[in-house]
Formats: structure tokens, sequence, C-alpha cells
């Protein structure tokens, strides 16, 4: 067997592997996944509209359609980040079972592809999980059109693989004691920020924080969402999402890679 037939070998037995222990503990994941959408959809779409208080947008179209692009996006953001940033602050800082990994017949940036790959599984996983919640539990009914469904897919692909370079990257910089502190001072800065509950067009009524939240990637994730899902609502051009889409996936994992190389070969 050549070299290049093991490595991949080597790196589909470790994916099955972390795969198979996702599965043992599925129900966890499956909580931890749509507890915090269920929660924003229940209140805001289901029991504000029952009393009588529910958000409405310009044109009439009801809150349920306006956030579901985004609360798909935020799932795979959070669920992308958590799959990486934890486990792997804690393999390369506590148990220090990353080492049994680098030890494979792979190349060291091998092993976090495979975490990056591993946590867009989980990523996707949460997108079709988070769906029907944000279809079906509105009080007001949810108008979806996929337009085009290669755009969709490409879309939650790239934002898969950006949420897990972004764990990546948060891994293999803060110790596992820290991941909290990284959670309230970034991640939910950047999840209010990330026009999540609002289209990034009707931030143009304050301009400077519609150029500031440019650099958010999830920005380009809810758009990229909100333009293959709900197209007759305001959303930025689709090139532009896919493109801010790549280069964020292909500078997260360069700034990620190094950091992981830097804690191993340390």
């Amino acid at each position: 067997m050549n070299s290049s037939a093991l490595r991949w070998r080597a790196f589909w037995g470790m994916l099955l592997r972390d795969l198979s222990v996702l599965r043992r503990e599925f129900i966890a994941f499956l909580i931890r996944t749509v507890m915090n959408p269920l929660m924003f959809v229940f209140v805001f779409t289901y029991l504000f509209p029952k009393m009588g208080q529910g958000f409405q947008s310009p044109g009439g179209v009801g809150f349920g359609t306006v956030i579901l692009p985004g609360l798909i996006a935020v799932g795979i953001f959070f669920q992308g980040i958590m799959a990486t940033a934890l486990p792997l602050s804690v393999e390369i800082g506590a148990t220090r079972e990353i080492h049994d990994r680098v030890m494979s017949p792979l190349p060291v940036q091998m092993v976090a592809v495979e975490k990056i790959v591993f946590s867009a599984i989980q990523s996707i996983f949460a997108a079709i999980v988070i769906f029907p919640l944000v279809y079906f539990i509105p009080a007001k009914q949810v108008h979806v059109h996929v337009a085009n469904w290669a755009t969709l897919i490409v879309v939650v692909l790239l934002a898969s693989l950006v949420s897990g370079a972004v764990g990546l990257t948060i891994g293999v910089s803060v110790k596992p004691q820290q991941i909290g502190l990284i959670f309230g001072i970034i991640v939910v800065p950047v999840t209010f920020l990330g026009c999540v509950y609002y289209p990034w067009g009707l931030l143009a009524h304050v301009r400077w924080l519609q150029i500031v939240v440019l650099l958010n990637p999830l920005v380009y994730m809810s758009e990229g969402l909100r333009t293959a899902l709900t197209p007759s609502l305001p959303h930025m051009p689709v090139w532009a999402s896919l493109l801010a889409l790549t280069v964020s996936l292909a500078l997260l994992t360069s700034i990620g890679m190094k950091g992981f190389l830097a804690r191993i070969l340390s």
C-alpha cells in the first residue's frame, strides 16, 4: 500500500472513530444543538404573537421568516465552534490525547483538517435539525422558497467549514478554563451582530455598524442562507457572501493551522 492510500485510510479511520463517539453521545449533541434556537423561536415567534406582541418586519413579513436563515446560520456557527474549540483545547492542554492522533501515519496538518471536517459534519446536521423548528413553531406562516439548491448547499458547506476553522483557531489559542470567557466576550457579540435577527441591508440606518460587521463571518452565513431560503427579503449579493466565506475559510484555517502546529511541536 502506497503512502498516500495509507494516509487517507488513517484520515477516514480517525473521522469514523469521532463519528462513532458522537453517535454514543447523540442525545447530548441533540440537546445542545436545539435548545437555544428552540427557546428563541418559541418565545419570539410563537408566544409573543399569541400575546399580541409579535414583531413585524417592513412589508408585513413575519418575524419567523426573517430569522429562519439567521437561526440556522447561528446553529451552524455555534455547533462548529463547540465541536472543535473545547475538545481540542482539552486534548492539547489537559489529557494530551492529541499526541496519540499525531502519532498516526498522517501529516500533522491533516489532523487539524480532520477536526475541521468533523465539526463541519456536526454543523450540517445542526442545520438539518434546526430547520423544522424554525419553520413549524412560529405562530405565523414562515415563507421559504429555495430558488437555487446549489447555492443553498454551497453556503451550508462553506459556513460549516468556516465554523470549524473558527473553532480550531479558538481551540489552539486558549486554555480550557478560558473557553467560557471567549464565549462571553467574542461569540455572543458576534452572534448579535451577525445579521441573525435582521437583514444586513437594514443596517444602512446605522452605516458605521453596517461596515464594521463585515468583519464578522456569521454575517455572510446569515446573508447567504437568506439569499437561498428567503430571497424575497433584502439580502447581500450571493457572490459577496460566497467570496467572503471562502476568504474567511482560507484565512481562519491558515491561522488555526499555524497555532495547531505551534502547540503540537513546541
